[in-house]
């Protein structure tokens, strides 16, 4: 049986904050447990908001802005390194992690405070990895650890918890050369494993809960791998 467990009871993150220990203080985790974080509460810690105080826009955010905040428009800028798509002040661009998604990941919403902006952590792979690390020697326990976001998807409506960090964690399930039940040979049914999790504790972590943390038990999820494997390779992207 697979349980998805919310971790209650944490503060608001701020810079510095060591979420390991407030994860610690709040959760029994067990071997083989799957930790997913809300990338915001580690980016906040990790000091990845930027005062739009400090901004000075430039002319191209200032054209894509359309009305809105230029300042926000800059920010998403400085994080793209391509822009995919633009209808102002909508802009989907590709980050330096390799993600696509609308704004480049800077987000207002949940921010520490308000005119200020949360990026997405430098390296959210290594951050993932120093959560592990921390955790198991608080508690003790082996565990995965994925760093998820909301992301929108081409063909569907809304957004779904996806995994831009992990560490732990077999991202992809490759079933190509299995049979299914009818005795058919897959040749290519790979599963995004590490998105579907961090989507499933999307349902009892919320957007508005003040749940930033949840564990899921019961599903074999050990592997190695990076959240860099679940971006499909630019040669195989028919939209690039």
């Amino acid at each position: 049986m697979i349980q998805v467990l919310p971790v209650e009871g944490l503060p608001e993150i701020r810079e510095g904050d060591d979420l390991a220990a407030l994860i610690a203080e709040r959760a029994e985790l067990a071997d083989g447990d799957v930790l997913v974080v809300a990338q915001k509460a580690v980016s906040k810690s990790e000091g990845r908001v930027v005062r739009l105080a400090d901004v000075e826009p430039s002319d191209d955010a200032r054209e894509l802005a359309a009305g809105e905040d230029p300042r926000r428009l800059q920010v998403i800028l400085d994080e793209a390194v391509r822009l995919v798509r633009t209808r102002p002040p909508l802009v989907i661009a590709e980050t330096r992690h390799g993600f696509v998604c609308a704004s480049a990941g800077v987000d207002s919403s949940n921010a520490p405070e308000a005119e200020t902006v949360v990026l997405l952590p430098e390296d959210p792979d290594a951050s993932a990895q120093r959560l592990r690390d921390g955790l198991r020697e608080l508690t003790g326990s082996v565990i995965g650890v994925i760093l998820s976001d909301s992301f929108g998807r081409a063909w569907r409506q809304g957004t779904t918890g996806v995994a831009i960090g992990l560490a732990g964690i077999r991202p992809l399930l490759d079933l190509t050369g299995v049979r299914d039940s009818a005795g058919y040979e897959l040749h290519a049914t790979v599963i995004a494993v590490a998105d579907e999790l961090a989507g499933a504790a999307e349902l009892v972590m919320g957007k508005t809960d003040g749940v930033p943390a949840a564990i899921i038990r019961g599903y074999d999820a050990r592997g190695d791998g990076s959240a860099r494997d679940l971006v499909i390779p630019a040669e195989r992207d028919l939209f690039r």
